[in-house]
């Protein structure tokens, strides 16, 4: 039970939580005989004296392959570092147990209050399912908070990206990496569309979002607004050579934003230093793209248009969130995913060749 990292097992599927900062260092599905692992570990995450700045947070030096922000990006209400003390603090291991129906539950408790709040984690793995099912519980607290999971996959040899469907992509007016002594990106900054098959980009042409990469050597930034009148929110990375599916699953109403991270060896300085290659983050979120927590909290083109920004704490009240990762190997030759449904059967699955998988699912947990 000690140590920094606690991993759970049930059936077919293991995570490790790295208690020192809240992220998960792995998410390991085994099904028929073969295994998925699709989730990232930065390269210097276990090299205690890598090079870095002196205002390098503890979660770019543990960078995992899920954590929660709160709140997200830049910290300018409350002092605390980027993407909050969920992501950058340790947690306590209060309760593991079993599960009847087979299957394992376990809660933790983030050491340090969230604008007054009490912050739990709870990680729960059932039999035979390819998913981590994870519910965080503010209790209390005072004031509006933005938030996002932080999901973070690495393509090596590439892949292709599927999503629920979308209203549009938007990239902020300010680029991940403004200074080219340090980085590069290569979006048009700002810049809006409706195709996610054409982002435009700074020299005036276009790269299409459901094919990774979009470029090399490149830190960039889009979010993406989801389109109404969908019950579930959904992202999907098939790692053709590897021969695995990522599924990041959510409630639209719930988390109406995702934002994609692209970090393929565009950022220069350390611990980064151009090393940090071929990854995706995929950041379901309430906020206001990556404009920082204050502007998300306030009134913002966003809000306006009626996508909520932020969440309000309460004395006395509770927030829950609730996520879905899931991770599978896919049949030889499968295609990108078409449609993701889940039904009492379990969640539905098919490519765009018409080939079809049945997973089991609990179709309930997102619903609450």
């Amino acid at each position: 039970m000690g140590g920094q990292f606690h991993t759970l097992r049930a059936e077919g599927i293991a995570v490790t939580l790295d208690l020192a900062v809240g992220h998960l260092r792995a998410l390991e599905v085994t099904r028929q005989g073969r295994i998925a692992a699709p989730l990232h570990l930065a390269p210097w995450a276990d090299e205690p004296a890598a090079a870095r700045e002196p205002e390098t947070a503890p979660n770019v030096m543990a960078l995992g392959g899920d954590f929660l922000c709160a709140p997200f990006g830049r910290n300018d209400v409350e002092p605390a570092p980027p993407h909050g003390w969920p992501a950058n603090s340790p947690w306590t291991l209060v309760e593991e147990r079993a599960l009847a129906q087979g299957g394992v539950v376990a809660r933790f408790l983030l050491g340090k209050p969230v604008f007054g709040a009490r912050l739990i984690k709870e990680l729960t793995l059932r039999d035979g399912h390819p998913f981590l099912y994870q519910r965080h519980l503010f209790e209390g607290g005072a004031g509006a908070i933005s938030l996002a999971h932080h999901v973070n996959t690495r393509l090596p040899a590439g892949g292709r990206l599927s999503f629920s469907a979308k209203a549009y992509a938007d990239m902020p007016d300010i680029p991940q990496e403004s200074d080219p002594a340090r980085g590069r990106g290569v979006l048009a900054y700002p810049s809006r569309t409706a195709d996610l098959s054409a982002l435009p980009l700074a020299d005036g042409g276009a790269a299409d979002l459901h094919r990774y990469p979009i470029a090399e050597r490149h830190e960039d930034f889009v979010m993406l607004v989801e389109a109404a009148g969908h019950a579930l929110g959904w992202t999907a990375v098939l790692r053709e050579q590897t021969g695995d599916l990522l599924l990041v699953l959510k409630d639209p109403a719930v988390l109406p934003v995702t934002l994609l991270w692209f970090s393929n060896g565009g950022r220069f300085y350390p611990p980064w230093s151009s090393r940090h290659i071929a990854v995706l983050g995929i950041e379901d979120a309430r906020c206001w793209s990556a404009y920082g927590h204050a502007a998300s909290i306030a009134e913002n083109p966003l809000s306006r248009s009626g996508v909520p920004t932020a969440f309000s704490l309460q004395p006395g009240g509770a927030v829950e969130i609730r996520h879905v990762i899931g991770a599978l190997p896919v049949p030889s030759g499968w295609a990108p995913v078409a449609a993701v449904e889940p039904g009492p059967a379990g969640l539905a699955v098919r490519d765009e060749a018409g080939a079809g998988l049945s997973l089991p699912y609990d179709a309930a947990f997102l619903g609450g």
